[in-house]
C-alpha cells in the first residue's frame, strides 16, 4: 500500500480498548440489554477475559480458564484456529469483487459442494446469516414447497427468536408475549401417535425437528425419526432437521441425524461452528424438487435472499472450517474424548445421590441432578425447587468458574441440567480437568453446608425477590 492509499481516518481500534474496554459492563449497561451485566454481577461471572485461544481463555490477571461453553456451540473448532484465521487475511488481502449481486462468486459454491458432500442425498444450499434465519428459509421453503400452512415441532424444542423460528419454540418463557405467530402444533418427542392425527389434517407442510435437543439434551427415540420420516412423506409433508448445535460433528458423526440409519431429511439447517468462530453464516440444505419450486423461474430469482448471504469472509471462514475438520479429525475426536467424558462422569452417578442421570453423544452432553434420598440434603432441595426450580443446577455451574476456572452453564431456565458442549478440539487433559473438579463440587454439594449452599440461599432470595 502506497502513502496515497494509506488510510486517512484517525481510526486506532487498538487505542479505542486501551481507552475504553475497563468500561465494557457499564456501556453494556447504559446501551445494550441492561439485564444481561446485572445478571452476571449476581452469579458472580462478571469476569474480564483478555484473550483465547483454543478452548481456553485468560483472565485480566492472566489466569485460564476452560471453555466448556464453546460460545452456545459456535467455537467448534475452540477460538482462533490458525487456518481460519489465514483463510480470512487471505480472503481480505484478495480484495474480491464481493456481494455484486449480479455475478455469480466462486466461495459460495465451493462452500456449497464441500458440505453436500457430507449429505449426499441433499443437492443444493441457500446461504443466510444465523442459525435462526437458517430455520426461517427451511419453514419457508416447505411451505411454499407442499402448499401447507402448518408446521409441527417437538414439546421443548429451540429453533432460534425470529418470528417464524419463534413459532416452532417449544418453550412459552421464549413465546410469551409475541403472539400472533405462525400456525404451529407442538407434539412430544418420540410421540408418533400424535403425529400421526396431526398429519390426517392433511395441511402440515413440515416436521422441524432437533435428532438430539439442546435444551435437557434430549435424544429422539431409537427408530423416531426413521418413522416419522415414513409418515411425513405418506402425507407429502417433509422432514426438517435442525441441526444448528448438533452438526458439523457435534455428537461424533457429521451430522446427528446420521446416528439412525435410513434418515435423510428433505432440509437440513447448520450454523454456529461452521462460522469458525469469526464470520456469522448459516445454510439450509435441501432437495432439487424444493429449490426449484421456490425459484421456479427469472421472475422470482431473489423471492428469497439475504443481504449479506454468501458474503467471501464467510464463505471463506467455512471452508477452513471444513478443511480444518477433515484434516485434524475433529469428528473422530469428539466422538472418541465425548465418550470418555461421559464414561467419567457415569461412573460418579452412584457416588453422588443428588447427581441422577449423565446422557448425550459426542461432545454434547447432559448432566441432571434429581431429589436426593437423605434427609438433610432433601430439606436444602427442596427449599430450592420451592423458590425456583433450575437453582441447583446454577449452584454447580457458579463454583465450576469461581473454583476451578470452568465456563459452563445451564441447558435452559428451569432445568436442573448442566449442557456441555465445548470445542470440539478438547482432549484427555480437559477431560482431567472437568471432572476433576465437578467432584470437588460434588463433594461440596454433598458435604451439606459451606459456602456453595451460602450461595444457595442467595440465589433464593434473588428468585423470591424476582417473583
Amino acid at each position: 500500500m502506497t502513502a496515497a492509499e494509506q488510510p486517512r481516518s484517525g481510526f486506532d481500534l487498538g487505542k479505542l480498548l486501551a481507552e475504553r474496554a475497563s468500561e465494557r459492563y457499564d456501556l453494556h449497561s447504559r446501551y445494550l440489554n441492561h439485564q444481561l451485566p446485572r445478571m452476571l454481577h449476581t452469579i458472580g461471572f462478571d469476569k474480564v477475559y483478555e484473550r483465547a485461544e483454543g478452548a481456553y481463555f485468560w483472565d485480566d490477571e492472566g489466569q485460564d480458564y476452560l471453555d466448556m461453553l464453546a460460545g452456545f456451540g459456535v467455537m467448534g473448532l475452540g477460538r482462533h484456529h490458525p487456518v481460519v484465521r489465514k483463510a480470512l487475511h487471505d480472503v481480505l488481502d484478495a480484495d474480491l469483487a464481493d456481494l455484486t449481486r449480479f455475478d455469480c462468486q466462486p466461495l459460495p459454491g465451493l462452500l456449497a459442494e464441500r458440505l453436500l458432500a457430507h449429505a449426499p442425498h441433499l443437492d443444493r444450499v441457500f446461504f443466510g446469516n444465523s442459525g435462526t434465519e437458517a430455520v426461517e428459509t427451511a419453514l419457508k421453503f416447505a411451505r411454499y414447497a407442499t402448499r401447507k400452512p402448518r408446521v409441527l415441532y417437538c414439546a421443548h424444542a429451540f429453533h432460534g427468536l425470529t418470528t417464524g423460528s419463534l413459532s416452532v419454540n417449544g418453550e412459552d418463557g421464549f413465546r410469551k408475549g409475541f403472539a400472533p405467530l405462525l400456525p404451529d402444533t407442538a407434539i412430544a418427542m418420540g410421540d408418533l401417535a400424535a403425529l400421526e392425527r396431526e398429519l390426517a389434517r392433511e395441511d402440515v407442510a413440515a416436521f422441524v425437528v432437533e435428532p438430539i435437543q439442546g435444551k435437557g439434551v434430549h435424544e429422539a427415540p431409537p427408530g423416531f425419526l426413521r418413522a416419522a420420516q415414513e409418515l411425513l412423506h405418506r402425507h407429502k409433508a417433509l422432514l426438517i432437521a435442525d441441526e444448528v448445535q448438533t452438526g458439523l460433528g457435534r455428537t461424533g458423526d457429521f451430522f446427528a441425524y446420521s446416528h439412525e440409519e435410513g434418515v435423510e431429511p428433505d432440509l437440513v439447517c447448520v450454523a454456529k461452528s461452521l462460522s469458525g468462530g469469526y464470520v456469522p453464516v448459516g445454510a439450509t440444505l435441501g432437495k432439487d424438487w424444493i429449490f426449484k419450486k421456490v425459484y421456479a423461474s427469472m421472475d422470482r430469482v431473489l423471492v428469497h435472499s439475504a443481504s449479506f448471504g454468501s458474503n467471501a469472509q464467510a464463505m471463506a471462514a467455512g471452508l477452513a472450517v471444513l478443511a480444518v475438520m477433515e484434516d485434524e479429525g475433529i469428528v473422530a475426536n469428539a466422538r472418541r474424548t465425548g465418550d470418555l467424558l461421559r464414561e467419567r462422569l457415569t461412573a460418579l452417578v452412584d457416588r453422588y445421590e443428588l447427581l441422577h442421570d449423565i446422557r448425550g453423544r459426542g461432545l454434547m452432553i447432559g448432566i441432571e441432578f434429581g431429589r436426593p434420598s437423605s434427609l438433610g440434603l432433601r430439606s436444602r432441595w427442596t427449599m430450592l425447587q420451592a423458590a425456583r426450580k433450575g437453582l441447583f443446577a446454577q449452584m454447580v455451574v457458579v463454583p465450576l468458574l469461581q473454583r476451578h476456572r470452568i465456563l459452563t452453564q445451564v441447558s435452559g431456565d428451569h432445568l436442573e441440567v448442566i449442557k456441555l458442549i465445548p470445542p470440539l478440539i478438547i482432549g484427555e487433559r480437559e477431560v482431567d480437568r472437568f471432572v476433576e473438579a465437578f467432584t470437588a463440587v460434588m463433594d461440596d454439594a454433598h458435604g451439606g453446608g459451606g459456602l456453595m449452599w451460602e450461595f444457595g440461599r442467595t440465589l433464593v432470595k434473588q428468585a423470591v425477590a424476582n417473583r
